[in-house]
């Protein structure tokens, strides 16, 4: 039986002030795979595709992590934080009950690669202060599994003796983000966590999954309890994601992601009061 549950490529959008992205999760053939809300992927050496970023926007309800490749994003917020993220390199921000925020490019051309993966919080904490860490690329732990990298973006992850743990953890809420980079001809086993969602993306080269081709381009939906026998002829990078689904109601209108339309409602009028702040 296949460890594929449904294959999804993203479609081409636009954000901010005109980023061009590809959005793979939260769009028509791939909604909410709870936790996780949405995952973009921004991908260009036109500056003209990214130069203009992400003016400061509003974001309540939910948390955003965003995940370098190449280039280098400013991260400011009406809080007062502020910060770069470089290749390699992480930023988190619950926004929580309220956040201005904006994240805008500081190269004026080359190639800017990342992500940005919203995770939802449990209603619960949607209304908790909001937090900010920016981890750098020497803070992402990296272990070496038989020429596999595995950069140890957020949770937990253990082969073997060996056992790291992400800089980006939730006490409310357990998720793994893990970047997986093949050299050729290598593979790597990944063991079943306890995460009822699981969900791979590769974003470089191509590789096999329990025996069946992943294309660049391509995000798979796994199921829970098997193992995964991942294997690259040639280069390649591959997103892996898992998470306990919150089992909640989801209502969003644009940044704003809370659990009922009342609460969506209000969350436009603390904006728009300039109430909407950590």
């Amino acid at each position: 039986m296949s460890s594929i549950l449904s294959r999804h490529r993203g479609m081409p959008a636009q954000d901010g002030a005109g980023v061009k992205l590809t959005r793979v999760i939260n769009q028509p053939s791939l909604r909410y795979q709870d936790p996780f809300l949405m995952l973009d992927e921004f991908r260009s050496d036109n500056p003209n595709d990214y130069i203009a970023g992400f003016p400061p926007h509003p974001h309540r309800g939910f948390v955003t992590l965003t995940y370098m490749l190449a280039g280098c994003m400013e991260h400011k917020d009406s809080v007062g934080n502020t910060g770069l993220v470089e290749a390699g390199g992480a930023q988190w921000m619950k926004a929580a009950r309220g956040i201005i925020h904006a994240e805008m490019p500081k190269q004026e051309d080359g190639l800017m690669w990342g992500f940005q993966l919203w995770i939802n919080l449990p209603a619960k904490e949607k209304m908790s202060p909001a937090a900010w860490a920016d981890h750098p690329a020497d803070k992402i732990p990296e272990v070496d599994v038989q020429g596999v990298t595995v950069r140890v973006v957020a949770g937990e992850f253990k082969h073997g003796e060996q056992t790291a743990s992400g800089p980006i953890q939730q006490a409310e809420q357990q998720f793994q983000m893990l970047d997986l980079r093949f050299a050729a001809d290598t593979a790597i086993e990944l063991p079943a966590g306890q995460q009822q969602t699981r969900l791979a993306y590769v974003y470089q080269g191509t590789v096999t999954l329990n025996g069946e081709t992943v294309e660049r381009g391509e995000l798979v939906r796994l199921d829970n309890n098997g193992v995964l026998q991942l294997q690259a002829a040639s280069e390649a990078g591959m997103l892996v994601l898992a998470g306990q689904p919150i089992g909640e109601p989801v209502a969003q209108y644009g940044p704003f992601v809370m659990n009922s339309q009342q609460e969506i409602e209000q969350a436009i009028r603390d904006y728009q009061s300039g109430k909407l702040t950590a």
